[in-house]
């Protein structure tokens, strides 16, 4: 329990370089010479390699992409991996987001628990391991990103100029142990309007959502009538039927309906409601003629509706470590000439892209429909017998007394882009989850812990 104490010791120490690094506002900038993700990701980056430095560590800042403290020798080295950059703080803070203050233990601010109070703690937890002089066969780096929540451009760099750990973690999701992420895939489906409407009605356009990855809250659609009080009053008689939140106002010959859902994280689209999806249903029941446009609201009605596991389009696959696939309709740009449709797919840890496009792509056979702008990510998973998992589970018990359960997530980590590592911590089970939210806050309770966490972990990794 020597690391405990040491760490104890350092408490005020370790507060106070959080607070240090909080009060750096660092969401992503224009980038400048020697500093690709602008101003503030530099300052805060600056700021943890001259903690590290009066830690008395050897550092290393690789022309502003990513900075790393080192200690001990070995061919090898282990990796502990955090994030600088953060994400806009938006509105409606208690307390002001860059400022750390501390009230009722608790440290608010942007950054606390994503990532940057995560990372300090870790990497007092390194200086917990040097100061007892534990005996170590690898080097320990602590590695600073600072692009992860905009692509992690920065480890596609480092890995250009250094080799990958042999193991490690990320102080970046939540406990006990994140063994298995899903597979990603963002893409567009897209029609070209070949056939078009000479009816009374036609849709003009349809236009909602603003990412892939977040259940849309909002959908429009502009529908051309010589008679729009039908086209309302058969809106009244649909909500009537169904618990969907839609308006309709007339303006001229055109009827504009709104549609309002309820966001949620692409990953769990089942947690929201998709106001594209709504808006759908309803103008699948309108009179629109025989043409490209209906028969594209009819297929996707018929195929997607207000599934959010791709059920009905033939896509649900499932595996007993991560559930069932996540299919989110996140964006839609449909006009009188073509409509494009951007979707994020998410399958399970144990299966492989193709078990989801091969159906995927026989369902769109013959409709007109091609897939665009495909991106994808592929699913990491490690066997709970994997020494790293084995190394983890054993310091989390030891720490906490609590069984180190394995986790699967949709969400991506950092460990999707650093070989050999995988998501640890720093949330406990059944907390209140305030990452990306406004009231970012994390606990000194929970730093402090965290530092004693992670310096067990690094020591275990590289004893």
């Amino acid at each position: 329990m020597e690391l405990n104490k040491l760490i104890d010791v350092m408490k005020e120490d370790i507060v106070k370089s959080t607070q240090e690094i909080i009060r750096i506002k660092s969401v992503e900038g224009e980038a400048k010479p020697g500093m690709p993700f602008g101003d503030g990701v530099a300052k805060s980056l600056e700021c943890a390699l001259n903690t590290a430095k009066n830690l008395g560590f050897h550092t290393v800042n690789l022309d502003g992409y990513v900075g790393y403290a080192e200690y001990g020798q070995g061919e090898d080295y282990v990796v502990a991996l955090g994030h600088l950059d953060v994400v806009p703080e938006g509105e409606g803070w208690i307390h002001p987001p860059y400022a750390a203050e501390i009230h009722d233990g608790k440290m608010y601010g942007r950054g606390t628990t994503d990532d940057k109070g995560p990372i300090m703690a870790t990497l007092y937890g390194l200086k917990a391991i040097k100061d007892a002089k534990l005996p170590i066969s690898k080097r320990i780096r602590v590695l600073f990103g600072t692009n992860e929540e905009t692509g992690s451009k920065e480890l596609e760099y480092y890995l250009e100029k250094e080799k990958a750990p042999v193991a490690g973690f990320t102080p970046d999701a939540e406990y006990p142990i994140i063994n298995g992420e899903k597979g990603i895939t963002i893409f567009n489906i897209v029609k070209d309007f070949k056939i078009k409407n000479k009816g009374e009605n036609f849709i003009k356009y349809i236009k909602g959502g603003q990412v892939s990855n977040i259940v849309p809250d909002y959908c429009e659609a502009g529908i051309v009538a010589t008679n729009a009080r039908s086209i309302v009053k058969a809106l009244e008689i649909f909500i009537k039927d169904n618990n969907y939140k839609l308006s309709a106002v007339v303006n001229k010959d055109m009827v504009i309906i709104k549609s309002i859902g309820e966001a949620a994280h692409g990953s769990l689209p089942e947690l929201g409601k998709n106001a594209i999806m709504q808006l759908f249903a309803f103008v699948g029941t309108l009179d629109l003629g025989s043409n490209d446009a209906s028969e594209f609201v009819g297929f996707l009605n018929e195929n997607i509706g207000m599934e959010t596991h791709g059920e009905s389009f033939g896509v649900c696959l499932e595996d007993e470590n991560s559930g069932k696939l996540s299919f989110n309709v996140g964006v839609v740009d449909m006009n009188e000439n073509s409509a494009t449709m951007t979707l994020n797919l998410r399958y399970p840890v144990t299966k492989k892209l193709e078990d989801m496009m091969t159906p995927f792509n026989s369902k769109i056979d013959g409709t007109g429909i091609r897939v665009e702008k495909f991106e994808h990510q592929e699913p990491l998973y490690f066997s709970p017998n994997s020494p790293i998992i084995k190394a983890l589970q054993k310091v989390y018990a030891e720490q906490t007394g609590k069984e180190a359960k394995l986790l699967s997530i949709g969400g991506g980590t950092y460990a999707k882009e650093m070989p050999n590592t995988v998501a640890f911590g720093p949330m406990f089970p059944g907390e209140p989850d305030t990452i990306h939210k406004k009231n970012e806050y994390i606990t000194i309770d929970n730093l402090i812990t965290n530092a004693k966490i992670y310096a067990h972990a690094l020591y275990e990794l590289a004893k």
